[in-house]
């Protein structure tokens, strides 16, 4: 197939060149420059009620299949966040069997794995910090029996029982006390959930960054990372440059993302100014975009790690073109265009997903992600993928 239908916003129907297929290679052993890590989404059995309201069905072979692959390109798994559909259609029961699956696959294939843990079993809009304490504590353990690695997410809880800064040193304090690991943090922008206004005691990113900094300082034995995702890359750098030695800056900025990697080992890539003397030099990736390009993001990184940074810029900087245009606002509908791609590159076998969410994107959006996909060389067969967007287009009366 020479050509790829495109569908623009009046209906108007035009045809791309089709790029060939990109022929990434696969590492021969793990990625050194930089860790990186995918966040997952979830395959659901296509023919199950997975609809708005109901418990999740999830087809655990595609699923599972879909971690495999990110570990055969050297990346790490973040599992059971918000990429895997936290509160948007994964239920609690469906959180933990995820959590204990996915780590078991990353034992087989000698992967890392960092899953989610959160307060959002309790049915409770609002509970006292004790027991959000509590109801964080049940899940870190569940995520250490299985071996996995913590982030400690958000918690809408937390963000509407909280009345000041102290209260989430507290809660976060109390938390971390129990770990018997290390733990990686995770600071969600209102974009991804705009109930969690106010996180860290503040809706000023400098206010909130100062609180964060003193959880971190408080437990920095117990923090092996942050994972930032505000989509705002002064404020990822204002902090990555606060943490303390040992503590890793997880960029989770699916709109800058390929600045913040590279760093000053990529002198082109645009990032906001360091500060002078500065040993901070580069982010590490906890990303839901690099679920939707891990052979580009793999291609990139081992570029890096060969000393190639010019290879790194040419390579995953036409991603985030599509990023942006997958995590575009309404931003928590992204998982849309991440299962999306999934389903194009044969990673699943229908463009379904759990809470009946894959209809949260229009048919011109979707073309829009399948134009810079294949722009990206995102499309890793692209045949496959020009076939199945053709069928939905026509499922859907688009001749």
């Amino acid at each position: 197939m020479d050509t790829i239908p495109l569908l623009g916003s009046d209906g108007s129907v035009t045809r791309a060149a089709l790029r060939e297929a990109p022929g990434f290679a696969k590492p021969a052993g793990g990625l050194t420059s930089r860790v990186a890590y995918a966040a997952a989404h979830v395959a659901p059995v296509a023919w199950a009620d997975n609809t708005p309201g109901r418990p999740a069905e999830i087809d655990w072979d595609a699923t599972l299949a879909f971690r495999r692959n990110v570990y055969s390109w050297g990346l790490g798994v973040a599992d059971a966040m918000d990429t895997a559909q936290r509160n948007m259609g994964l239920d609690a029961a469906a959180v933990r069997e995820l959590i204990a699956r996915s780590a078991e696959v990353a034992r087989e294939e000698g992967g890392s794995v960092a899953v989610g843990v959160n307060t959002d079993h309790v049915d409770d809009e609002l509970i006292p910090l004790d027991r959000i304490v509590d109801a964080y504590r049940t899940q870190l353990a569940h995520a250490e029996e299985h071996g996995a690695v913590p982030v400690i997410m958000a918690s809408r809880h937390l963000a509407c029982a909280a009345q000041s800064p102290a209260d989430y040193v507290r809660v976060y304090r109390e938390v971390l006390a129990s770990a018997t690991g290390q733990v990686v943090l995770h600071w969600l922008g209102t974009a991804f959930d705009p109930q969690l206004a106010g996180y860290f005691g503040s809706s000023d990113w400098t206010a909130a960054s100062d609180t964060v900094i003193e959880i971190i300082g408080e437990n920095a034995d117990r923090v092996a990372g942050i994972k930032m995702s505000l989509l705002d890359a002064v404020s990822e750098v204002h902090v990555r440059e606060r943490l303390p030695e040992g503590v890793r800056m997880f960029t989770g900025d699916d709109f800058n993302y390929v600045g913040l990697i590279g760093g000053a080992d990529v002198p082109g890539a645009e990032q906001p100014e360091r500060s002078a003397g500065t040993d901070r030099t580069h982010s590490d990736a906890l990303l839901g975009a690099f679920a939707a390009i891990t052979p580009v993001a793999s291609a990139a990184i081992q570029a890096l790690d060969a000393g190639d940074p010019d290879r790194y810029y040419a390579l995953l900087k036409p991603t985030e073109a599509l990023s942006r245009q997958v995590f575009a606002a309404p931003t928590f509908f992204y998982k849309t265009g991440v299962a999306f791609l999934a389903w194009l590159n044969g990673h699943q076998p229908a463009f379904q997903m759990v809470g009946g969410l894959h209809s949260a994107r229009s048919l011109p959006h979707l073309s829009e992600i399948v134009r810079l996909a294949n722009d990206a060389h995102a499309l890793e067969d692209p045949d496959l993928a020009a076939a199945r967007w053709g069928s939905l287009l026509t499922l859907n009366g688009v001749g």
